[in-house]
């Protein structure tokens, strides 16, 4: 059978355990054992949780399933690569079915239609699936009360580090640090406005010096006003 692969991770920077070219690997190894071709990849970079129809990738996965057919069946590597919601999960599996395609998982192989003689099939599927769904919820609530846990303790709970610190530690203790290189700049930063520079002007030193911003090429006024703005919030503390 031809099939048509699904790849979707919640960010395009994932590389964990179920990353995009882990999941493409069990599928591909579960589809050559069982006398199946992949004859396309379409990925997404988005979260389950997303409506289909606002998956690029995962439309032109269907779009191959519907006549006439590029391909016979969809695979994924787990159901929750579909979706993160029992919900969606169900109204994906529909529109699959009624192409006449098939839908197989990497892991546990065909997934069976919904069949009238047999309501037990489709209890089960959506049992999984409303598992799957407390699990991850239930995950997203500890890493949330971590944060709130951090936080209430002053330490840096979520988003990137600033400019001037990385983090430093493991787990829980894990909290921003002084990055000394960065810390300089600050001070140099600090240092020029007080002797009444402008922010361009400062942004202009900066880059003739070497010294570098975290994400551009050159500096800007606005993130040297950035910085400065920190600074002086941080010193009226």
């Amino acid at each position: 059978m031809d099939l048509v692969a699904y790849v979707r991770c919640s960010t395009g920077k994932q590389a964990d355990a179920y990353g995009p070219a882990v999941q493409l690997a069990e599928m591909r190894k579960w589809a050559r054992a069982n006398g199946h071709k992949i004859v396309k990849v379409h990925q997404d970079a988005i979260s389950g949780k997303t409506d289909p129809s606002e998956r690029p990738g995962l439309s032109d996965a269907l779009d191959m399933l519907r006549p006439p057919p590029r391909a016979t069946g969809l695979i994924v590597h787990r159901l929750d690569r579909l979706a993160r919601t029992m919900t969606l999960q169900e109204t994906i599996l529909a529109v699959v079915w009624r192409t006449g395609a098939s839908v197989f998982t990497a892991d546990s192989g065909e997934v069976p239609m919904d069949d009238e003689d047999d309501p037990m099939r489709t209890l089960v599927r959506q049992i999984m699936g409303g598992v799957s769904q407390f699990e991850r919820t239930l995950l997203t609530k500890r890493m949330r009360d971590g944060r709130k846990a951090k936080a209430a303790r002053g330490m840096h709970s979520v988003g990137p580090y600033a400019y001037g610190f990385h983090g430093e530690g493991t787990g829980r203790d894990r909290d921003a640090a002084p990055l000394s290189d960065e810390q300089v700049t600050i001070r140099r930063i600090v240092d020029l406005r007080r002797y009444g520079r402008s922010y361009r002007s400062i942004a202009t030193i900066l880059d003739s010096e070497g010294r570098k911003p975290r994400r551009a090429d050159r500096w800007s006024p606005m993130a040297v006003r950035n910085i400065v703005a920190r600074e002086s919030a941080s010193a009226e503390k």
